[in-house]
């Protein structure tokens, strides 16, 4: 599948960068996640590969300061991809090698030049306990 320019070029971005980077595409199919990213989320993306929202969003385990489980609507990234607009959340994700980590979360939308919804990226670190 070809991908806009766009999107091209923030995946290229991505992996020069020092913060975990999630990148999917306008109907949530998560198309990238960098080096970084992979030892929050605790596996690489070599080994997960391209996959739709609805598993993305469930396979990790994620609840709120309380323990309550967070709905996958209501992650940052999915709230970005249904309202197109920035988000930002804190909460505990337990990543894919048992390891629960404590992480704040910023997504933001991804347009191009005619304003069209290419999809959108998330920006997470783990919060220092």
């Amino acid at each position: 599948m070809t991908h806009p320019i766009q999107i091209i070029l923030t995946r290229q971005l991505a992996g020069y960068l020092s913060v975990p980077f999630f990148l999917v595409d306008p109907k949530g199919k998560l198309l990238f996640y960098n080096e970084p990213a992979e030892a929050v989320l605790g596996r690489r993306f070599d080994e997960t590969g391209v996959m739709p929202a609805e598993e993305w969003s469930s396979i990790f385990t994620v609840v709120d300061d309380d323990g309550r489980a967070v709905p996958p609507n209501d992650l940052p990234l999915m709230i970005t991809l249904t309202k197109r607009r920035p988000a930002y959340s804190r909460f505990f994700i337990k990543g894919l090698d048992g390891v629960v980590r404590h992480v704040e979360v910023a997504a933001i939308p991804i347009s191009g030049l005619q304003d069209e919804f290419l999809g959108a990226a998330a920006m997470f670190w783990e919060v220092p306990e």
